[in-house]
């Protein structure tokens, strides 16, 4: 990884303690139909496993995190946006679990797994975001992605650099 990436991922403090690892629709789009970024999940009963399960089940990837992708409230959750986004992956559900204290005890539960944020790829807990800087940096975001269908930007930025 470039020096350059490496520090547009560093977070103030250097730290990374949240755990962690890793469509196409745009977020708008998922929002107007109830489960994009803005939506978290709010209501009755958003906390039980059976809602969990069908908010985790609902869209290939699956973000719980504070705050929204267009504003992360926590800096665990602005990498794992910055992760995606260097990635390519647009198209994904979050839910800001500070809208809903349920839904954020019940992910927890749910995955057995004290902190936020969490991501899903294909109904399965990947982690956090520590788990997912270590796959980005490995290479094995890239073929989690191929497994879903999503072709990682960094693929055409790789030709693009070798062309150079």
């Amino acid at each position: 990884m470039s020096g350059s990436l490496r520090a547009g991922l560093r977070l103030a403090g250097g730290g990374w303690a949240a755990r962690g690892w890793a469509g196409r629709r745009r977020l708008s789009q998922a929002a107007a139909e109830g489960g994009g970024a803005e939506g978290g999940g709010s209501g009755s009963g958003t906390g039980s496993r059976e809602a969990v399960e069908r908010l985790v089940r609902a869209h290939p990837v699956v973000v719980f995190m504070k705050g929204s992708p267009e504003q992360p409230l926590c800096g665990f959750s602005n990498a794992v946006v910055q992760i995606l986004r260097l990635h390519g992956v647009e198209d994904y559900r979050a839910h800001d679990v500070l809208q809903d204290p349920d839904l954020r005890q019940g992910i927890k539960n749910y995955s057995n797994w004290p902190t936020i944020p969490q991501v899903y790829l294909n109904g399965e807990f990947v982690g956090g975001c520590d788990i997912l800087l270590q796959m980005h940096q490995n290479g094995d975001l890239v073929e989690e992605l191929k497994k879903l269908g999503i072709r990682s930007a960094l693929l055409d930025a790789e030709k693009d650099q070798d062309k150079k």
